[in-house]
C-alpha cells in the first residue's frame, strides 16, 4: 500500500516548447494529442502548453498595420476552438487516456469573439475550469476579447496538488498574481507566446521586457514570490512556420528558428531543467515534491506570515458582468 502523503510523492511535470500547426485547428489538435501521448510515455503527470497554442500566436498583429487584419483575422477566428467542440472533446479523451492533468492554451471562439483561454483538463478528461486572459496586451486587444470575473479564479484542485495558470503578461499584474497566491497554488502553468531575443538596435528600438530572456525571468519571479513550482511553456517559430506566416517576412524581431524560453522552476526559483535552444522543439520535464514548498515558505509566504493585511490588502469583485440583466417586476 502506498502510504506516502501528497507532499512526499514525486510528481513529474512537463513544459511544452513547440511550434503550432499555424492557423490550422485540426492540425493543432492532432499535434496536441501527439504531445500529450509523448509526455505520457515519459511519465508526465502535469503538462503545460503555451499561450494560444491552438491555433498559434499570430505575431503579424505586432508587425503589420491593423488595416490588413481583414486579410488574415477571419481565418484565424475560424480556426480558433470552441470549448464544447469535437476538437476539444478529442483532446479531453487523450488527456483521460493519459491520466494526466493538462493546462491547455487556446484561442477560444464564442460567437463572433475570440478569447485567449486556458482549459484546465483533469485526468478524467473533464474541463474543471476555463479562464480567459483578463487584459490582452497592446495589439492583442484588436484581436481578442477580455476575460470576465470567472477568470480571476486561477487555481483548481487536482490529484497532483493545486494547479494554477496565467497567460503571458498576466504575470505582470501584481494584484492578479497575489490573488493566485491566496488561492494556494502549488504548481503554476505559465503560458507564453513565442518571444524572441533582443533584435539589432541598429534596425529597431526594442524593449528588453519584450524578450524571451526577460519573460523567463518573469516566470522565475512567480516561483520565488509565490513559493510555487512554475511550468514555463512557450512557442517557437521555424523557417517552415515563417512560410505560413509570410506577413512576418523581413521584420527585425521574429528571428527563426527562435521564440522559445521554456523552463521549470522550483519554489525557491531554481531552474530544474537544463536550458534548451530558443528554436528547439521539446518537452522539458522535472520530478518535483510538493513538500519543498513548505521549505520555501519558511522564508517567505506572501499570503501568510509575510503578509500585513492590516496595512495592505486586496479587494476582489467576483461578480460576472452581463450584457443583459433581466429586471424583477
Amino acid at each position: 500500500m502506498d502510504t506516502a502523503t501528497k507532499a512526499e510523492k514525486t510528481i513529474r511535470v512537463g513544459a511544452v516548447q513547440a511550434e503550432p500547426v499555424w492557423h490550422d485547428l485540426d492540425g493543432c489538435v492532432d499535434k496536441t494529442i501527439q504531445l500529450i501521448n509523448q509526455a505520457a510515455a515519459d511519465g508526465v503527470q502535469v503538462l503545460g502548453f503555451p499561450e494560444v497554442w491552438i491555433p498559434g500566436y499570430p505575431w503579424q498583429m505586432w508587425v503589420a498595420p491593423p488595416i490588413i487584419q481583414p486579410t488574415w483575422v477571419p481565418q484565424y477566428q475560424a480556426n480558433s476552438m470552441t470549448r464544447d467542440s469535437p476538437q476539444m472533446k478529442r483532446i479531453q479523451a487523450a488527456v483521460k487516456e493519459a491520466g494526466m492533468f493538462v493546462v491547455l492554451g487556446y484561442s477560444e471562439r464564442e460567437g463572433a469573439t475570440i478569447y485567449m483561454a486556458q482549459a484546465f483538463i483533469s485526468p478524467e478528461g473533464e474541463i474543471v475550469h476555463n479562464r480567459r486572459k483578463i487584459k490582452p496586451t497592446h495589439p492583442e486587444r484588436t484581436i481578442w476579447g477580455e476575460g470576465q470575473a470567472e477568470s480571476l479564479k486561477t487555481v483548481v484542485d487536482s490529484p497532483f496538488g493545486k494547479i494554477g495558470g496565467l497567460n503571458c503578461w498576466e504575470h505582470l499584474l501584481p494584484l492578479l498574481r497575489y490573488y493566485e497566491y491566496t488561492q494556494g497554488v502549488q504548481i503554476h502553468v505559465s503560458s507564453w507566446a513565442s518571444i524572441f531575443s533582443m533584435p539589432d538596435p541598429e534596425k529597431i528600438s526594442w524593449g528588453y521586457h519584450e524578450t524571451g530572456e526577460a519573460n523567463n525571468r518573469v516566470s522565475q519571479n512567480m516561483a520565488i514570490e509565490g513559493a510555487t513550482f512554475v511550468i514555463c511553456s512557450s512557442q517557437i517559430l521555424t523557417e517552415k512556420g515563417l512560410e505560413k506566416n509570410s506577413i512576418l517576412a523581413g521584420n527585425p524581431i521574429t528571428k527563426v528558428p527562435g521564440g522559445g524560453f521554456s523552463q521549470i522552476f522550483g519554489p525557491d526559483g531554481k531552474a530544474l531543467c537544463e536550458p534548451v535552444g530558443e528554436g528547439e522543439e521539446t518537452i522539458l520535464t522535472a520530478d518535483i515534491r510538493l513538500g519543498d514548498i513548505a521549505k520555501a515558505k519558511m522564508f517567505v509566504d506572501v499570503a501568510g506570515h509575510y503578509a500585513r493585511p492590516d496595512l495592505l490588502s486586496l479587494q476582489v469583485n467576483p461578480t460576472v458582468a452581463k450584457n443583459v440583466t433581466m429586471m424583477d417586476k
